[in-house]
This record gives C-alpha cells, sequence and structure tokens, in this order.
C-alpha cells in the first residue's frame, strides 16, 4: 500500500510506515471440555474470512469477526512490523484491517479496502453496538482507548499548534521558536526533550529524530496518560473538549467516518475520570 510521506510535528519527523491476553500463572487443561474457546492462528483467520466470502457473506462483517477473534497484539509481515495493541491497552482495529486486506486483494473491492483504509468510510451500515459485539469486550474496550488516547490526543496536540501558530502571526517578530512556546511544553507541562527523556526511562524505549509512525503512536498514548495523571480534573475536561471540537473539525470533510463509537465529553469522563 501506498504510505504517507514523512510529516513534522513539533520537533519530531514522523514516518508511516484483544487481543486476548494470557493470564500469569494459568495451567493448561487436559479435559477438553474444560479448555476456553480457542482463537485461531492468523493465517487460519485469513482463511475462514475468505471462505465466508466465498460462500456470500459481506467481507466488512467477515473482518470484524475475524479481527475479533485475531490473538497477535502484533506481528512482523515481511519486512513490515504491525503493532496492533499500543502500551498493551489501545487497539488499532484499522491497523489489523490493513494487514488482513493485503491478504485479500482478489475478493476484497479495492476502491471499498482503500475508502475504509484512508477514509474511515465503512461499505454497510453496522450499528455500533453490533460493532462491539463482533470485535468483542476486550478489544472493543481497548478501541475505545485508542480513540481517545491516539486519535483525540493528536487532534489536541494540533489544535494547540494551530492556537500557538495564531498568537504568533500577531508578534511583530513573527513564529517564537522557542522550547518554552512550544505545544508540548503548553500541554503536558514539560519540553519535549525532557518528555522523551521521561518516556525512556519509563520504557526504555528511545525515540529517534525520524520517529516511525508506530513509535509516534505509543509515545502519544503515553502522553496521553501522562496529561490524565498530571493534570486536574477541570484541565483534563478543558483539553479533551478541545480535542473533540478539533477532531470534528477535521473530520467535516469526511462526514460519513464511522468509529464504531460515538465520543464525546461525558463518555471520556465514565471512561477515565476519577
Amino acid at each position: 500500500m501506498i504510505l504517507p510521506k514523512p510529516r513534522k510535528r513539533s520537533g519530531i519527523i514522523v514516518t508511516a510506515m484483544s487481543t486476548t491476553a494470557h493470564q500469569p500463572g494459568a495451567r493448561e487443561r487436559d479435559d477438553p471440555a474444560d479448555q476456553e474457546p480457542r482463537f485461531p492462528a492468523p493465517e487460519e483467520a485469513i482463511f475462514r474470512l475468505r471462505q465466508r466470502v466465498f460462500a456470500g457473506d459481506h467481507w466488512f462483517e467477515a473482518l470484524l469477526d475475524a479481527v475479533g477473534s485475531w490473538r497477535a497484539p502484533e506481528e512482523r509481515v515481511g519486512d513490515r512490523h504491525y503493532r496492533y495493541l499500543i502500551g498493551g491497552e489501545a487497539f488499532d482495529w484499522l491497523l489489523l484491517a490493513e494487514r488482513i486486506l493485503g491478504e485479500l486483494t482478489d475478493v476484497v473491492p479495492q476502491r471499498e479496502a482503500t475508502a475504509l483504509l484512508f477514509d474511515g468510510l465503512w461499505p454497510i451500515d453496522v450499528e455500533d453496538a453490533d460493532f462491539a459485539r463482533r470485535l468483542g469486550p476486550a478489544k472493543h474496550s481497548a478501541h475505545l482507548n485508542y480513540l481517545y488516547g491516539v486519535l483525540v490526543e493528536e487532534a489536541l496536540q494540533l489544535s494547540v499548534e494551530e492556537e500557538i501558530h495564531k498568537e504568533n502571526r500577531c508578534k511583530p517578530w513573527g513564529q517564537d521558536d522557542r522550547e518554552e512556546g512550544s505545544m508540548f511544553r503548553r500541554v503536558y507541562g514539560l519540553p519535549l526533550f525532557e518528555l522523551r527523556a521521561t518516556y525512556y526511562e519509563e520504557t526504555g524505549v528511545m525515540l529517534p529524530e525520524e520517529l516511525p509512525y508506530a513509535d509516534w503512536k505509543a509515545f502519544n498514548y503515553w502522553l496521553f496518560k501522562l496529561r490524565l495523571k498530571r493534570q486536574d480534573r477541570a484541565r483534563v475536561a478543558s483539553d479533551t473538549r478541545k480535542g473533540l471540537a478539533q477532531l470534528s473539525r477535521m473530520e467535516l470533510a469526511v462526514s460519513e467516518r464511522r468509529h464504531g463509537t460515538t465520543l464525546g465529553e461525558a463518555d471520556f469522563a465514565a471512561r477515565f475520570g476519577p
């Protein structure tokens, strides 16, 4: 697939490039009747999806079911590494859909697949409740974490960057590129270099100057959790409102974009509030 061009975000160059968790201490059971349902391996899940399409099922519904049964949180296919679960909590289901659809170019209309992956347009109408059921409770919950912790967080950052840009336009000396005027300091209270150092201390991951998009999303989700810990409730609500508003403005041009849920302040507070 054609990947987007690298883009620069406040000093970082970003390049594009449940699962069911194992319970520690769980014992293997010898009695098949006592064993929990077995999720198929990736190749088997793709084979089942293909068979369903051949049998007449719509490919999108079969895809959602395949996503729901997928058990690998990340994998390497060829020379590309796919990380579907970020921080063990945030599930990027469209990335998994991209990986699966890459194996089905002969049975899925390319135009519909492209519209789904790049524009978030679903080929058929699926109710949000049905979408949640097909993904399953764990994956759907992780999907919501991804929406708020990555998509809305990116929208918040963009909104603040635009505020800074407007402020700089009113200054007689133009753009202020100093670190203390950065979006990172304004939103997270620290300059970027300190955030990178703290991220390394907590995760052991050193962020390169040219950051793969998968690592950018992981860093963004970490920033989201840091913001929840550092800010008071009123500030969290205000910034979240700003991010939701920015995301809505960004998606006006694609009015039929679907996320499988309705994002909102009340839902955010119920999910991440104390």
